[in-house]
């Protein structure tokens, strides 16, 4: 059989699976599963769509005995193209699964856990805990609002909340294909489901399963030792990174060399208490000991601490405000029906060529200039005094513990701070979190006079007092803007610049990697290696260990796309 009637013959078994509609070959409609977020793109044989966990197995089943490689997607959110093909060099075609029509989510023991199937997001957890008065493990995207529970699981996403650390589990249900290229199907969830792959995913979609079936695993649903590791601020080594070793396991930073089906993760209480302390200087070393007493010495740990800069301020003010608007006015379960609508129109105008490219990002921010300032006045003020900015938040007995230090802390030091309202409290966390996607916008609206934009997340160590950045002039000249935020507690930051107007991109990186790497920083921090970044020995020997045939995701890390890893490749 030749290679195009192959691959037609598996073009018609997967439509016999999900259905003609959810099985994509035009190249205009496959571009959203295609392209990533914000980097990478490549060429695929198909997209298919599944409703269920079985027609996932089945799908992969095909796959395999096509001699097919198969890119597991989520969301698409990432922001180092983990989750889109890398080009077109592979040796084998790729296959796209999306397994966003399967977002059921699972209450188990009480909501003190829940499964998370391959779809589901952290939307559809957060207001599904909600009436349970508990909370997920990770909130609603730092960088990219929109994030999947397994994608998060997957890429060792998340950290802002001081108190949870990394999105961990131990206990996932996924596929996976051992070195004679047998695929087999792995239930370490805990829950028993039956015996065969048909009845286990079935079994679990459906949640026929009851009390007693959900067993008292030995594995972990979430990073148990993060609240002392991130305490401990005198150590030389970051507190999360991607390749941190002791945080690799199975589904677990497995960044798509696994088919994960489902994840079992723990859930908190909503704390009774909470206090945002808005907190504002002109001195980066004011930050860094208020970080180090309150790590240090404090009784209860910080709920999360989001730090930006004045400049990031600025841009997610003027470039995320439509987003801002959509979360705060409509509520967050809106924004992927914002994103399907964006998609939309700019596939639809790709095929005008005296259209612009990203026209959906330019007429919503047209559309964000007849909106009112959306900023509580506080934080305005604060935004012309202070280049600093730090939203620290509290709960319980933290709260008091936070308002008596910062009271005297700044009599006798430079800045301020003001306690939060509810309402701005809300709002000053959300500006914060739009700014990823609002760099994006920025770049989109100045492409002409602008360059490259380049976006890193670096994990700087512990014990790293000169956390904020001071490139070399050499560096330095070749940047028209710099947006610096981050999570400043566990010192994971993200810098971001775009790059003067003809400025080799891919050479200033490896410059400011290399001061990076000076000072014993790791990265990427949070965002997984994906298509742009080397993956290190100790991640690189994780993946070869998890796909031998190098069949799922095949590249991931800048590895080889060839089958079995073929030598000389990486």
């Amino acid at each position: 059989m030749t290679g195009n009637s192959k691959n037609s013959s598996l073009i018609q078994t997967l439509q016999t699976v999900v259905g003609a509609k959810f099985t994509l070959t035009d190249a205009t409609k496959m571009q959203p599963f295609c392209k990533g977020f914000r980097f990478g793109s490549g060429a695929a044989l198909a997209v298919v769509r599944p409703a269920t966990l079985y027609q996932i197995w089945q799908l992969l089943e095909a796959c395999v005995a096509a001699d097919i490689a198969v890119i597991m997607q989520a969301a698409n959110t990432g922001l180092t193209g983990g989750s889109t093909p890398d080009g077109n060099n592979y040796d084998r075609p790729i296959v796209i699964i999306s397994t966003m029509r399967i977002s059921e989510i699972q209450l188990i023991n009480n909501a003190e856990q829940i499964v998370g199937l391959a779809g589901s997001t952290l939307f559809g957890l957060e207001d599904l805990l909600k009436p349970h008065g508990r909370e997920p493990h990770s909130v609603i995207g730092s960088s990219c609002i929109g994030a999947s529970i397994v994608g998060g699981i997957c890429n060792n996403s998340g950290g802002a909340l001081v108190q949870r650390g990394p999105a961990y589990t131990e206990l996932a249900i996924y596929a996976q294909l051992d070195a004679q290229g047998k695929l087999s199907l792995i239930n370490n969830l805990g829950i028993e489901l039956g015996d065969t792959p048909e009845q286990i995913l079935t079994n679990l979609q459906q949640q026929n399963y009851t009390a007693k079936d959900v067993g008292t695993p030995t594995g972990h649903a979430s990073d148990q030792e993060y609240q002392q590791r991130v305490r401990d601020i005198d150590a030389d080594t970051p507190s999360r990174f991607n390749n941190d070793g002791r945080r690799l396991y199975e589904a677990s930073g497995s960044a798509g060399k696994l088919a994960v089906f489902a994840v079992r993760i723990d859930t908190y209480p909503i704390p009774k208490r909470q206090q945002v302390f808005y907190i504002g200087t002109n001195d980066a070393q004011v930050l860094a000991q208020i970080r180090r007493d309150m790590l240090g010495s404090f009784k209860n740990l910080p709920v999360s601490g989001e730090y930006l800069h004045r400049d990031c301020y600025d841009a997610a003010k003027k470039y995320g405000k439509d987003t801002f608007l959509v979360i705060d006015k409509l509520g967050s379960k809106y924004i992927p029906k914002m994103f399907a609508i964006k998609r939309y129109v700019d596939r639809v105008a790709a095929n005008f060529k005296f259209l612009p490219s990203k026209i959906s990002d330019i007429g919503m921010q047209y559309l964000s200039y007849l909106w009112p300032s959306h900023l509580p006045k506080r934080m305005d003020q604060y935004r012309d005094l202070y280049q600093h900015h730090w939203i620290v938040e509290m709960s319980g007995d933290g709260v008091d513990e936070g308002r008596a230090y910062l009271a005297e802390f700044f009599a006798k030091n430079e800045g301020n701070y003001f306690e939060c309202t509810p309402e701005e409290g809300d709002k000053a966390i959300l500006h914060r979190f739009v700014a990823g996607g609002a760099i994006g916008r920025y770049q989109v609206m100045h492409a002409k006079e602008l360059g490259a934009l380049m976006t890193i997340d670096v994990a700087f160590p512990r014990n790293e007092k000169e956390w904020f950045e001071t490139l070399p002039p050499e560096i330095d000249d070749l940047i028209a803007v710099k947006i610096y935020y981050g999570h400043l507690f566990c010192h994971v930051m993200h810098q971001n610049y775009i790059l003067k107007k003809g400025v080799d991109a891919k050479a200033l990186k490896n410059k400011i990697l290399a001061t990076f790497d000076a000072r014993g920083a790791e990265y990427p921090a949070e965002h997984n290696v994906g298509h742009e970044y080397f993956a290190k020995d100790a991640l690189k020997s994780f993946y070869r260990r998890l796909d031998p045939t190098n069949s799922f995701n095949p590249g991931i890390g800048k590895t080889t796309k060839c089958k079995h890893w073929a030598a000389g490749k990486d």
